[in-house]
């Protein structure tokens, strides 16, 4: 299974399950993160979405392999949702989203933090966006949301530089609420989770809407902005080189 799915005391737990490639969402990924994101949002019983990765990784992003086939391969089969659907779903996603960053998290495995009410970082993770070190545009609305959640030269230096981030600098930057030793991570945020979880659930669905409503449009029309621009330049001579190169480091 490609995401493991576990609730105790409302706190619905999503582990993406793809330790051999580092929690990488392939089309398979996507599709079960976006239905189990669906689902609890319609369970009368979860009242908080804890995510986090199973493994030595958070998540590495897309699925490389996935994004070669899809420029070369013209049957290549997407998913059900696929990357679109996953973000609608944590766009529209009405209860409290805490993520506990385990360890390396790239491209959605950071720009996902957008979407966090609360973010858990072992001390031992690391983030990055690397979009420009691919030859692309950033994604998952992380143009619009990064700016709002760090400041926008915290978000500049994260997008425009594909240079690691650590958890003390993702502290300090605001990328993340809470650096935790990597033994207490899971169990501090799921203590928080479970506070959370112990109020009534309209309630919290009234807050988290209160706070989010107003960004709705503005995530939407980002997201346009950098499909647009995401779809321009893969397959463009930046974006096949780094691709070509990825497989060469593989071989």
């Amino acid at each position: 299974m490609t995401l493991l799915i576990d609730d105790e005391n409302r706190v619905r737990t999503l582990t993406f399950n793809r330790p051999d490639a580092l929690n990488a969402f392939n089309e398979a990924l996507y599709d079960a993160t976006t239905e189990a994101l669906l689902a609890a949002a319609d369970d009368p019983e979860v009242a908080v979405v804890l995510v986090t990765g199973a493994g030595r990784a958070f998540s590495a992003g897309q699925d490389l392999g996935d994004m070669q086939a899809r420029i070369t391969n013209p049957d290549f089969a997407a998913g059900k949702h696929g990357f679109p659907g996953m973000i609608d779903a944590l766009t529209n996603f009405p209860k409290p989203l805490i993520c506990a960053v385990n360890g390396v998290g790239l491209g959605i495995g950071a720009t996902i933090l957008g979407y966090a009410d609360l973010a858990f970082m072992s001390t031992t993770a690391r983030l990055k966006c690397p979009f420009t070190s691919l030859g692309v545009a950033p994604e998952a609305a992380s143009s619009y949301l990064l700016p709002q959640l760090m400041g926008r030269q915290n978000a500049a230096w994260l997008l425009m530089s594909s240079e690691w981030v650590d958890a003390a600098e993702a502290l300090r930057m605001g990328l993340v609420w809470r650096v935790c030793a990597p033994d207490e991570l899971i169990a501090d945020a799921r203590k928080h989770a479970e506070v959370l979880a112990s109020r009534p659930i309209p309630s919290l669905i009234a807050v988290k809407q209160t706070m989010v409503e107003p960004t709705r449009a503005e995530i939407a029309a980002a997201a346009a902005r950098e499909y647009a621009l995401f779809a321009e330049l893969m397959g463009a001579a930046a974006n096949t080189e780094a691709l070509a190169e990825f497989h060469r480091g593989r071989s």
